[in-house]
């Protein structure tokens, strides 16, 4: 039995095994749809300190959305391999990723970034009537994730490297943010998420990122060696330390040794 599979002027007949890795792509992009609609539920609500103090806070609902962005993340990884174990790659599978990674990676995250860019600026007198074009940056991210994504999909020269930070590394950055502000017991840290400058430079850099061509590391090898395995080795070490000392502050942790080891392998391969 094959499916008929109609693009255009073309048509592809494949056995249903071969679209097993699409059904996993839409699975990432189905856990992108349940994480936007789980940040839109939240909104905004009212609580009180220890004082009596009126507060300004995003409730735990949004959890689910890291959640699924992460789910997201792993399918994502998923769906490459099962394409390659059954040898099934294809042109619609590559921009079918594409459009998944915008929702889940892009569009998610940078939702995330908009209620938090809320949450700044309710702390302040009025804050909630803020004119929403202050809020409008948040979407810079998914703008600059879906550049990349489509840059990538014309790039030939990306087979064992990334030009630009790749947007689920992006996204599962974002998604973290939330974990971070809930389970931290640090001020600073607490103090840094509920500031907006934190959010509008972290958006901007995050973007700039992506759409560079500065070079970063990917887990392709053309023959396996310690020395190319090394910065993996190193990302692997940093993260786990990480997580055991700083718990979710290990993701953002993460993100930073990824691109400096990142721009310090690939400067010494060149």
């Amino acid at each position: 039995m094959y499916v008929t599979m109609d693009y255009g002027p073309w048509t592809i007949d494949q056995p249903p095994m071969k679209q097993i890795p699409n059904l996993f792509t839409l699975l990432n992009l189905f856990f992108g749809c349940l994480a936007i609609v789980s940040i839109m539920q939240t909104g905004l609500t009212y609580a009180a300190d220890a004082g009596g103090d009126n507060l300004v806070v995003i409730p735990e609902k949004i959890y689910i959305a890291s959640i699924c962005i992460f789910l997201a993340a792993v399918i994502d990884f998923l769906d490459g391999f099962l394409a390659r174990l059954l040898k099934a790659p294809s042109e619609m599978g590559k921009q079918l990723d594409s459009l998944a990674d915008t929702v889940s990676f892009g569009v998610a995250p940078g939702l995330i970034a908009y209620q938090f860019l809320r949450l700044s600026y309710a702390q302040q007198t009025n804050g909630l009537d803020i004119h929403m074009i202050w809020l409008l940056p948040a979407f810079i991210l998914p703008c600059a994730g879906a550049y990349r994504l489509a840059r990538f999909n014309i790039d030939t020269s990306q087979s064992y490297g990334f030009k630009g930070v790749p947007i689920p590394a992006v996204g599962l950055l974002f998604a973290s943010l939330p974990l971070v502000y809930w389970y931290s017991n640090n001020d600073l840290v607490i103090r840094i998420l509920l500031n907006k400058w934190f959010w509008y430079a972290a958006v901007l850099i995050s973007s700039y990122l992506m759409v560079s061509t500065l070079p970063m590391l990917a887990l392709k090898f053309q023959g396996f060696t310690v020395k190319k395995a090394l910065p993996f080795i190193i990302l692997a070490v940093i993260t786990l330390a990480a997580a055991l000392s700083f718990g979710w502050l290990a993701a953002p942790i993460a993100f930073i040794a990824y691109v400096i080891l990142s721009l310090s392998f690939k400067q010494r391969e060149s």
